[in-house]
């Protein structure tokens, strides 16, 4: 036989397009050529598979060798065909029993001494070929990969030698099957562990509810990474099919995942707008594909790139990234959850009138603007985190907290300077405000003191403190 066809496969995105290694052996001076849009990683395992064939005790043909990657305008990229370029060659070469791959794939790089390396991308291979009822035969260290799919034939091989003795029907390869899952694997960080901010809290899951965007907004310290990090314990498990695409699309990416466990992935703000959304010559997701069916969190908000961040408006709509190159267009899946954090201010603390902000309003504004309007009309949720400090501060300072102080302890903790105790006599008297209600609103006004950081009650604070109040006494 000089002619041989062995099936493989491509990686196009999320998809995995079939390959046809065709090698045809014939007379003439001995050499190796490979066509098909080959790129160098693929030009370059003729030399790869000369040697691994030797070392596995096979002759290499002192032939003309022809090998065709069909189909002839798919370019055809990575070390996956080493492999199945290998098997093809020593089938036209009659090393090999007639229609041994026959309803079979393979995919794998080959070492010179013919030991089988790890390749990315194995699951959408996998899945491809059980769409159409292939055999898979790939290397050992991807084979935990391809065998979470249920009723799949898959065969793990450490050396060339193995796959041709199990093709021949002298040493069969051991096959993978699928192993049972788990209840879903608990998450390191617990909303649990978040003590206090009740309502940055609340709407923490309204959002794991209803698949919401949310933007903290608060000085620092407060909890907003502390809490946008808690978020993939409060939503519901993957089932099945979601858990094969984020596992698909960290093949790909060639990067780690829990399995069963929802993304969460936090670019720095340094991050350009091609990590954000994917790209290369040979398109890879990006960090909006890697949070599919999880969470985006992006902190500091206003210190990425405008430009960079204009690129979520399209995904937070249509849930997808098209990157368009000259030949094709790519589609990954882009169905996240965004969760934003910022500070009102450069500084940090702009926040209910804080002393410590040193930030005129121009600059507050222009720090602001810093994110455009679209992009937060597209965030659904937008979440005041005050400072936790007021807490800690109650407690040094009177040992419990401003709803339980006496009127001893008011007049100890909360004085009213000359300004703030002539607005306050004329409120009490508009408002009609009973003895109660005059130390409730203290209360209140000493508590929003604590916010802001302020030692004695402003007018400001007491102005707040009465707003709540209304017309009741």
């Amino acid at each position: 036989m000089s002619f041989a066809k062995i099936h493989t496969r491509g990686l196009l995105g999320l998809h995995a397009p079939l390959i046809e290694v065709e090698v045809h052996v014939s007379q003439g001076m001995p050499s190796l050529t490979i066509v098909g849009l080959p790129e160098a990683a693929v030009r370059e395992s003729k030399d790869r598979v000369r040697s691994a064939i030797l070392n596995s005790g096979y002759q290499f043909p002192t032939k003309r060798l022809t090998i065709n990657l069909a189909p002839a305008d798919l370019p055809k990229d990575g070390s996956r065909l080493d492999l199945p370029i290998a098997l093809g060659i020593l089938l036209a070469s009659g090393q090999l029993p007639e229609n041994c791959t026959d309803g079979m794939e393979f995919i794998g790089e080959l070492a010179l001494d013919g030991q089988l390396r790890p390749i990315s991308g194995t699951l959408s291979i996998a899945i491809t070929c059980q769409q159409v009822q292939h055999e898979l035969i790939l290397p050992k260290e991807n084979a935990q990969e391809a065998c979470q799919l249920p009723d799949f034939k898959v065969f793990a091989a450490s050396h060339l030698k193995e796959v041709c003795d199990h093709l021949a029907q002298t040493v069969s390869l051991p096959q993978i099957h699928a192993q049972p899952q788990t209840d879903q694997q608990k998450y390191p960080l617990d909303l649990a562990d978040v003590k206090g901010q009740l309502r940055p809290r609340r709407a923490l899951e309204i959002a794991a509810a209803g698949g919401h965007s949310l933007l903290f907004r608060g000085p620092p310290g407060t909890g907003k990474t502390l809490l946008a990090s808690r978020l993939p314990s409060i939503l519901p498990p993957l089932n099945t099919q979601e858990n094969l695409e984020v596992a698909s699309i960290y093949s790909i990416a060639n990067c780690n995942h829990p399995f069963g466990q929802r993304p969460f992935r936090a670019p720095h703000h340094t991050a350009s707008a091609v990590a954000l959304v994917g790209g290369g010559s040979h398109p890879k997701p990006g960090e909006i594909t890697l949070a599919h069916l999880g969470v985006l969190f992006l902190d500091e908000l206003p210190e990425f790139d405008r430009k960079v961040l204009e690129v979520l408006r399209q995904p937070l709509e249509s849930k997808e990234i098209v990157i368009s190159r000259a030949s094709r267009q790519i589609t990954f899946p882009a169905n996240f959850q965004l969760i934003a954090a910022m500070n009102p201010c450069p500084c940090g603390y702009a926040f209910n009138q804080d002393i410590r902000c040193q930030c005129s309003p121009e600059m507050i504004k222009r720090y602001q603007n810093r994110i455009s309007g679209p992009l937060l009309d597209r965030i659904d949720l937008h979440i005041d985190v005050p400072p936790l400090q007021a807490y800690e501060l109650q407690m040094q300072r009177q040992n419990n907290l401003n709803m339980s102080l006496n009127p001893k302890q008011l007049e100890q903790f909360a004085p009213l300077n000359a300004q703030a105790s002539k607005m306050f006599e004329l409120a009490q008297q508009k408002l009609n405000l009973s003895a109660r209600a005059y130390h409730r609103v203290l209360r209140v006004a000493r508590t929003i003191a604590d916010l802001a950081a302020s030692e004695e009650i402003q007018t400001q604070h007491l102005s707040e403190a009465l707003s709540y109040r209304g017309q009741q006494s």
